[in-house]
């Protein structure tokens, strides 16, 4: 009997783990540095979100979104600017553990990092 009991319990507490879904988050996203782990609500999912301000400079955020308002952009706007949109943000959800990682930080090939070295030499010597 205490088996059975015992074999319940441990399938329950499986059940009340697994229902935490863990996203990478960051408010303002810049090279994947600021960013922490979060755990998510039970009606949320992770989310992924790319934007421009301004034409040309790239906006990132990740973290926790409620399900009804995924996979929709959403408009950022001052008040004290007459309501003008100043950027804009698609947001993309996902719904396993740190899904919303983002690709790594940008490499140096070994002829940049070569170029590089020769420059800063010649600069300081």
């Amino acid at each position: 009997m205490n088996r059975i009991i015992l074999s319940i319990f441990a399938v329950g507490l499986c059940f009340s783990v697994g229902q935490a879904l863990q996203c990478y988050k960051c408010d303002l996203c810049i090279w994947n540095v600021f960013q922490t782990n979060v755990t998510c609500n039970a009606e949320e999912q992770c989310f992924s979100g790319v934007g421009k301000a301004a034409k040309f400079l790239e906006i990132k955020t990740k973290g926790c979104l409620n399900r009804n308002d995924c996979n929709k952009v959403t408009q950022t706007t001052f008040p004290s600017i007459s309501n003008t949109t100043v950027y804009s943000v698609n947001k993309t959800c996902c719904s396993s553990d740190l899904c919303n990682a983002a690709p790594g930080l940008p490499r140096m090939s070994i002829l940049h990092l070569a170029l590089a070295t020769t420059f800063m030499t010649k600069v300081l010597v």
